[in-house]
């Protein structure tokens, strides 16, 4: 299990394997051409739940949840994984 918290203060937990899934590396490879993928890659990488919490963390008082923000925090726990792994 892979724990931690973004600079905005989501606190989460991803199973290794979720991070070992070749679905969402096909998706990650696809997400550039089209980014409406982004959906599919925070349900394989958080799991339905804490996609559900993700969503409630960034939703604003509007009641809309920003994709630059969804795209930003899906970015940064990559990039937390990566530096854990390189340290």
């Amino acid at each position: 299990m892979i724990k931690g918290k973004t600079s905005s203060g989501f606190e989460y937990a991803i199973p290794e394997e979720n991070l070992n899934n070749y679905e969402l590396v096909e998706i990650l490879g696809e997400i550039e051409e089209n980014p409406l993928l982004i959906s599919k890659v925070v349900k394989l990488l958080l799991g339905n739940e804490q996609a559900k919490k993700l969503k409630e963390h960034l939703r604003t008082k509007t009641g809309i949840v920003p994709m630059d923000k969804m795209s930003d925090e899906i970015m940064e726990i990559f990039e937390s994984q990566k530096d854990t792994k390189n340290s």
